[in-house]
């Protein structure tokens, strides 16, 4: 009996730690956090240009690296994170670096001895002519760049996860509260990317890079405060010790090393933890019959040892990844087409009215108009939409997470299309008033782009969030901060790819997009064939996820604190 009220109090302890209460310092430290990095996305090429000297070119090809390296380093985060730091120390210490990292850029915006002699207001034709940064000073800028790049990866990694962690996806009352954390995550983090690319990038243009960097280390800096403000609340799943890289290389091993061996026909003879052995928070997933090759990893032999013998849980966590892997790479191609409204829509807004009630919109702030789309939609979403969907379903989150993915690939293959009619009628507007070769503004609102940017920030918010959520929910419990690590790397390849892409169809249609001169170039051509290729893509997309396999995991360890919970109220 008193063993039984033990587990009812550790039950009762556990409930008092978590939930939305432990959840609002998440979203605070996302929302800072993101509103340091996101006004610096859409606006460090021209502190590359204007104040380091470097080349358009160059310019662009440092920010390019830098975004896809912030999101490729969550990788990093999430290892580190699921083998020997809590989630919660994973995101000091990483939050930590990028908090040295903007100290650093702060510095050189700051003090000139730190960057060469800025050409910014010299003409054009003396730009060649300018100081080029010395060794030292490049030095600096890229090991600030690369510490922001490394903080805010780990981040990326870690934060999803820690605020996953404070709901328990098996209890039906916080099932569906996990899934509307996903949702008001999203939402912090667009907050905090609307204040990024309108306040933030006012103040770099208008009182210079210096206070902008300076507001971005002390956002960072509160963004610390915050999560450690929220220490006692947590939930903290401690690292399991071991890597789930090195799991998932076990199995492959042992599976390769007895290849001749025959599988039994009874999946109970294949070895597995037993009930006594097994310790807290530990799930044992149960056997698919997808890629049965790996199950010889886990046929019992007479050698033993971690690189001999795999538990059938271990087997299936490779397979989970193993399944995952054609989802992450069917949402490539959407963020490929997210790095063109991010390149292209801006070339092309630099081309139109920006004037809005008497206030000239400036050129990196125009990306406020999908985060605008989507501070609205998000909470319908959730509190409409969701709910109207469960009723029917009888799905925690309305929807499942494929299917969430699914709606979002739809919509960034029609936001493609529609930004082709939107630059037909803008090259349009040229012709018709004589301005191929002019460099005024043509008389078109910039708000037309609205349309396709608006229709993409509600594809982000169904389709990144539903990623996320996708590889919390389908990762073992080893590889939580991992799995959201490699749902960050679609958006990384998408960066990457994307300039493979601009060139690959600019050779191949013989210039589609090499006059420099947009009203010359066949921009809406562009679009229409990354519409064509996303609808493709989606047909990739429905053949992966009808072929995915959930996971099942036997949660005997919860049944008997269920049945000591059952004995104590009796």
């Amino acid at each position: 009996m008193g063993i039984c009220r033990d587990m009812a109090g550790t039950q009762q302890g556990l409930r008092r730690k978590g939930g939305n209460r432990a959840a609002l310092f998440v979203y605070a430290m996302e929302g800072l956090e993101n509103m340091a990095f996101v006004a610096n996305a859409v606006s460090l090429v021209t502190y590359f240009f204007g104040f380091m000297n470097f080349s358009l070119t160059k310019s662009a090809t440092t920010l390019t690296n830098f975004m896809g390296t912030a999101f490729l380093l969550s990788l990093v985060g999430g290892f580190i994170s699921d083998t020997c730091l809590s989630r919660f120390k994973t995101c000091v210490i990483f939050a930590s670096m990028e908090l040295l990292g903007y100290g650093l850029l702060t510095a050189q915006a700051h003090f000139q001895q730190l960057r060469p002699i800025s050409c910014k207001n010299g003409a054009a034709s003396q730009m060649s002519h300018c100081d080029a940064a010395t060794d030292g000073q490049v030095a600096i800028l890229y090991t600030g760049l690369y510490l922001i790049a490394l903080g805010t990866g780990g981040v990326k990694a870690a934060l999803p996860a820690l605020g996953a962690d404070q709901f328990d996806e098996k209890d039906p009352k916080e099932a569906p509260q996990m899934s509307s954390f996903f949702n008001w995550f999203l939402f912090s983090l667009t907050i905090g990317a609307i204040v990024g690319v309108t306040f933030i990038v006012w103040v770099s243009t208008n009182q210079g890079w210096a206070w902008s960097f300076t507001i971005c280390t002390i956002a960072v800096l509160f963004a610390i405060i915050f999560i450690c403000m929220g220490r006692s609340l947590y939930r903290n799943n401690a690292p399991k010790g071991s890597s789930p890289l090195v799991r998932i290389i076990q199995v492959l091993v042992v599976a390769l090393r007895n290849r001749k061996v025959q599988i039994p026909e009874n999946a109970e003879e294949l070895h597995e933890i037993h009930e006594k052995e097994r310790v807290d928070n530990h799930e044992i997933i149960k056997r698919t019959n997808q890629f049965r090759f790996l199950d010889r990893a886990a046929v019992v032999t007479i050698n033993d040892g971690p690189w001999n013998l795999c538990t059938v849980t271990q087997v299936e966590e490779t397979k989970i990844l193993i399944r995952m892997l054609p989802i992450i790479l069917s949402t490539i191609f959407m963020n490929t087409c997210l790095a063109q409204l991010q390149t292209f829509s801006i070339q092309q807004a630099d081309t139109m009215d920006t004037n809005l009630h008497g206030f000239k919109v400036p050129g990196p702030s125009i990306p406020v108009i999908p985060l605008l789309f989507m501070f609205v939609l998000i909470p319908l979403y959730d509190r409409i939409f969701v709910p109207l969907t469960r009723r029917f379903t009888g799905i925690p989150t309305g929807i499942t997470h494929l299917q969430r993915i699914g709606i979002g690939l739809v919509l960034s293959a029609i936001s493609m299309a529609v930004a082709g009619f939107v630059e037909t009628r803008r090259k349009s507007v040229a012709i018709q008033h004589n301005m191929v070769d002019s460099t005024e503004a043509l008389p078109m609102s910039v708000f037309w782009i609205g349309f396709q940017y608006g229709i993409f920030g509600a594809a982000d918010m169904f389709t990144i969030i539903g990623l996320l959520e996708f590889f919390y929910a389908e990762s073992s419990a080893g590889m939580k901060s991992l799995s959201t690590a490699i749902a960050w790397c679609s958006v990384a390849f998408g960066y990457f790819t994307s300039t493979v892409v601009v060139e690959v169809v600019n050779k191949v249609s013989g210039g589609w997009l090499a006059s420099n001169n947009l009203n010359r170039d066949n921009l809406n051509y562009f679009y229409w064939l990354l519409a064509v290729m996303s609808v493709l893509n989606f047909v990739f997309y429905l053949v992966c996820a009808s072929w995915y396999k959930y996971k099942a995991v036997e949660d005997k360890h919860r049944d008997s604190k269920d049945n000591a919970l059952e004995m104590v109220n009796a």
